[in-house]
């Protein structure tokens, strides 16, 4: 037998036993008929949290950009603008162009997540009859492939005067947008005071099973109940997964600090074993996400690294990389490319799972870097 330390995803936690109790003791009525206590408390609730009018409880985060994107760009054949490593270009099967008729147009991305704003505004469209009409911004924070980077708030404060002044939607995908409330000190009203329209995930990083939220003005959510209606997210007693997002946000939401010093504790640790094979940036950690580069130098690749991971050998358990039980370590992460591996930290991750996650990944880095010189 071995133990599994999973750093893949911050959403593969388990529901906390609050979030059971919640579950199984939920005030419940019928949410397409708004009867549900459990769910207006929830959205009432995040709706405050954000600064918005109100909110819309939805069954996932890709759900929720899909219905922001689809009222947004009400028209078919309009454009919306997002960044070519966002979740909703990269990860969501282009449901707004398959599903909406939208015409999603890409600007790159810079490390940081963010994107040349004068470039957006230079491939604003609309004049023309030949050309579709812009209609909204899609941006991402925190972000994923950027490796859970904060967008600087000066960055979206602009990008929201972009918008107004130009008259294009903005939306946020804020799957992960506590964390980067958290990591800078700031309420999460603020960050997306700029924003028409904001998601927000519970089942990421908050330990809740399913859901997101969707929120924004009065009319905007109006029109989203019903886009989500036809899409099928219409839930009759959803107040039993409500019941788990509201004690997301009350109990999980304010120990994400803990998943950062995690992070940077693993990241800090592979920084320092002064490998070439393996590269982190530490300075530039700003959440739960530690992506680790492999040396264009090196013929290993990602997928040989997790591999190795998964595998346990007898030499290592002779020595620290270990459990108290004498079981052997398997340490689970993404490939996010041939060359990047993702490890996530997560609520369910204790010091101790990060101890053996640790010398785990410590013993497997120098083997490979031994066995793979320059």
């Amino acid at each position: 037998m071995a133990y599994i330390v999973d750093l893949r995803s911050d959403t593969i936690t388990k529901p906390t036993k609050a979030m059971k109790h919640a579950m199984v003791n939920s005030a419940l009525g019928d949410d397409v008929y708004g009867e549900d206590p459990t769910v207006n408390a929830l959205e009432s609730k995040v709706a405050t949290l954000l600064g918005k009018q109100a909110a819309l409880f939805v069954p996932s985060g890709t759900m929720a950009n899909l219905i922001a994107v689809m009222v947004h760009c009400n028209k078919r054949g309009s454009e919306a603008f997002a960044g070519h490593l966002s979740h909703i270009y990269k990860y969501e099967q282009g449901g707004v162009s398959h599903v909406g008729g939208v015409l999603l147009s890409t600007l790159q991305n810079k490390s940081d997540g963010t994107f040349d704003l004068e470039e957006l505004e230079s491939r604003i469209r609309g004049s023309d009859l030949h050309e579709p009409v812009s209609a909204m911004v899609a941006i991402e924070n925190t972000h994923n492939v950027c490796g859970g980077k904060v967008l600087p708030q000066e960055w979206v404060d602009r990008l929201g005067e972009v918008c107004s002044r130009r008259g294009l939607a903005l939306h946020m995908d804020g799957a992960r947008l506590l964390n980067a409330s958290t990591y800078l000190g700031e309420a999460p009203a603020r960050l997306v005071q700029p924003c028409d329209s904001v998601s927000l995930c519970f089942s990421k990083g908050l330990s809740a099973p399913v859901g997101s939220a969707l929120v924004g003005s009065y009319h905007f959510i109006e029109q989203a109940r019903r886009v989500r209606k036809m899409l099928g997210g219409g839930m009759r007693q959803a107040g039993v997964l409500a019941a788990c997002a509201v004690v997301a946000l009350d109990e999980v939401a304010p120990r994400l600090h803990y998943e950062h010093k995690r992070a940077r504790v693993l990241a800090s640790t592979i920084e320092g074993l002064f490998l070439k094979t393996f590269l982190v940036d530490v300075e530039g950690l700003h959440t739960n996400i530690v992506l680790v580069r492999i040396s264009e130098s090196s013929a290993l690749t990602a997928d040989v690294v997790l591999q190795r991971l998964a595998q346990v050998c007898l030499a290592e358990t002779q020595g620290d990389c270990k459990t108290t039980n004498d079981e052997g370590v398997i340490v689970k992460a993404v490939c996010f490319n041939p060359k990047t591996i993702r490890f996530t930290l997560h609520s369910d991750i204790n010091d101790e799972d990060l101890w053996l996650a640790i010398m785990k990944i410590i013993y497997v880095f120098k083997e490979l870097d031994k066995a793979n010189p320059f």
